[in-house]
């Protein structure tokens, strides 16, 4: 039981509606994470599920001591689940993954391997035959190379789950939004060792997928957020300094133009006035 209280391996799963795949989630798991000959943990955090995860949930958690159930009070999105989970993980290191069984968890032994072997604080899974919709794959391409552009955290795939991180680095991630998808550009600004490891892919064959082009467009905006705390997070005066300068250079020049076309004005003003005011010469 003392090993147990606190495990090596600590894998963090959101789940909304996918009662479905629990069942073979967990028993893919296990067969993983008992072929590493760690000690480990299961967190599988339900957002807000509005099927049956959550029973099946509790059942699993009565079921196996491994598991342990995060249940959220409605949906607060992927990101907020992944941080309620890393609240709550004990082991020296946190994997991350989808409950959808795109990811495969048997991949799960080889990151951690990498990240030990090489000395790493993080691995990503890198899905490098995906498994998804053209109408996916084309805009997650385009996605993927502007994020690496913006945050200099050069990944092939941002969008997949599937990662390993050393606690400390899972303690100290401050996620919003969606920013679940820039973790490794985030864990940067803590001056993290990261590297990508090729993992399987799988389609998705029950339960519906919750992205959309709503999701697209959040996921831009956030992106300018993290931009923004990579470059000016601890110098934000930087940035609004500046600005600040440039615009109050820029409001010194026309209030000194309008300053100087103040006499100029009056004078002219005053010229009419005079001239208004002459006699008109009588006509004969």
């Amino acid at each position: 039981m003392a090993e147990r209280a606190h495990p090596h391996i600590s894998v963090v799963i959101p789940l909304y509606n996918e009662a479905d795949n629990l069942g073979d989630l967990h028993r893919e798991l296990t067969a993983a994470l008992v072929g590493t000959g760690r000690e480990y943990e299961i967190l599988l955090v339900d957002d807000g599920s509005t099927d049956a995860t959550r029973e099946k949930l509790l059942a699993l958690e009565e079921h196996d001591p491994r598991v342990r159930a995060v249940l959220l009070r409605r949906n607060f999105g992927q990101t907020a689940a992944f941080s309620a989970g890393f609240d709550r993980a004990r082991g020296a290191l946190v994997v991350t993954s989808d409950g959808d069984l795109q990811n495969d968890p048997a991949d799960i032994p080889a990151l951690v391997a990498k990240l030990e072997a090489e000395d790493l604080d993080m691995v990503c899974g890198w899905r490098r035959r995906r498994r998804d919709p053209l109408s996916k794959r084309i805009p997650s391409f385009f996605a993927n190379r502007l994020i690496s552009w913006a945050t200099g955290v050069k990944l092939h795939d941002y969008g997949c789950s599937l990662k390993v991180m050393r606690a400390e680095v899972s303690r100290g991630l401050r996620l919003y939004g969606e920013m679940h998808r820039f973790i490794p550009a985030v864990a940067s600004w803590m001056g993290v060792s990261l590297a990508e490891l090729p993992v399987g892919h799988r389609p998705r064959t029950r339960g519906r997928s919750k992205y959309g082009l709503g999701r697209t467009v959040r996921v831009l905006l956030d992106l300018v957020t993290v931009k923004f705390l990579l470059s000016y997070g601890t110098r934000p005066a930087h940035l609004f300094g500046l600005m600040g300068l440039v615009f109050g250079a820029v409001g010194f020049v026309i209030l000194a133009y309008l300053a100087g076309l103040k006499p100029i004005y009056v004078v002219q003003e005053h010229r009419r006035v005079m001239d208004a005011a002459e006699p008109t010469p009588a006509r004969r």
